[in-house]
């Protein structure tokens, strides 16, 4: 099999490549003049088991064409499968119609990508876990929940009070997952959403009363509502309160709002490259996924059970 990297996430594929002790694949992924994205293979992959890897995060769009023209190369130079590898599927909150005439965006994308030559989608953690069924080719939907799970044993003595906490109802199945893992308790953070990027605090379900909780959850954006959920699990009595979050889209000033807020400690994983803000924050915590999607990249390449990833 093949790696080859797209410019989304260096670091990222250099450590899935290392993890499988696999060379990436040489090739010229860049842009023309005008920001054409524009993709040649150094190295002969024809009849090969190609694995793209792109994450579809800032900006978005630019990232998005690199992953179809490289995927449009591969397909043109014969490779014989073709994967798709996403940590971060961008578009993915765009998943239903949230009113009239509005997109859904998400399928939009899939189509894009199944249009575009790929034979199979690797990602992590999607939004939602309906946007598999958007896709027409098999997809592969990995948890970082066992991650998660491990680093927090690591760095969090087990005691009855570390309780985690769901920053929505929807997202419910997704703290349930760790907190089974963890033999933990769980409480729900009720929020009304205003409009994109807004909400607020309701109400919280459960007894977090001298609590040590963790929330957990896919994205964090703009942290304005995981600092806000923050700020009243505090001020209803917890002890403390972190968050490990999947995907560290951390846009605008958000990581000014974490260094200033009430959590403890907010842990993302490396399915986004950070923009060097991370590394000056006190608060911030990296987790890498690397050898999580590179066992996961072994196992397809081997015709080997993927679920079992996580048993």
């Amino acid at each position: 099999m093949k790696l080859l990297a797209g410019n989304s996430n260096r670091p990222l594929s250099e450590a899935i490549a290392q993890s499988l002790d696999l060379p990436l694949t040489r090739a010229q992924v860049k842009r023309f003049a005008d920001n054409e994205a524009w993709v040649v293979i150094d190295e002969n992959v024809r009849g090969e088991d190609v694995f793209v890897i792109q994450s579809t995060s800032y900006p978005a769009n630019d990232n998005l064409m690199e992953l179809l023209v490289c995927i449009d190369a591969l397909k043109r130079a014969s490779a014989r499968r073709i994967t798709a590898v996403t940590p971060y599927f961008g578009y993915a909150r765009q998943d239903r119609k949230t009113g009239g005439r509005t997109p859904i965006s998400a399928k939009l994308v899939a189509n894009l990508i199944t249009r575009a030559g790929a034979d199979r989608l690797l990602t992590m953690d999607l939004h939602s876990g309906q946007i598999q069924g958007f896709f027409d080719i098999p997809t592969d939907n990995l948890q970082a929940a066992p991650l998660m799970a491990a680093d927090i044993q690591t760095h969090y003595a087990k005691t009855d009070e570390m309780m985690i906490v769901s920053p929505d109802v929807g997202g419910v199945v997704r703290a349930l997952s760790l907190a089974s893992r963890l033999n933990s308790g769980l409480a729900i953070v009720d929020k009304r959403r205003k409009g994109p990027g807004q909400s607020e605090v309701a109400n919280i379900i459960g007894d977090v009363a001298g609590r040590r909780l963790i929330i957990f959850d896919d994205i964090v954006d703009s942290a304005t509502t995981l600092c806000s959920a923050a700020k009243s699990l505090m001020e209803a009595g917890a002890a403390e309160v972190s968050a490990y979050i999947i995907h560290g889209v951390l846009s605008g000033a958000a990581v000014e709002r974490v260094n200033a807020s009430v959590l403890k400690e907010l842990v993302v994983t490396d399915s986004i490259e950070s923009d060097g803000r991370l590394g000056s924050s006190e608060k911030i915590r990296v987790v890498s996924c690397a050898s999580l999607i590179g066992e996961a990249i072994r196992r397809i390449a081997n015709e080997e059970s993927v679920s079992k990833l996580f048993d």
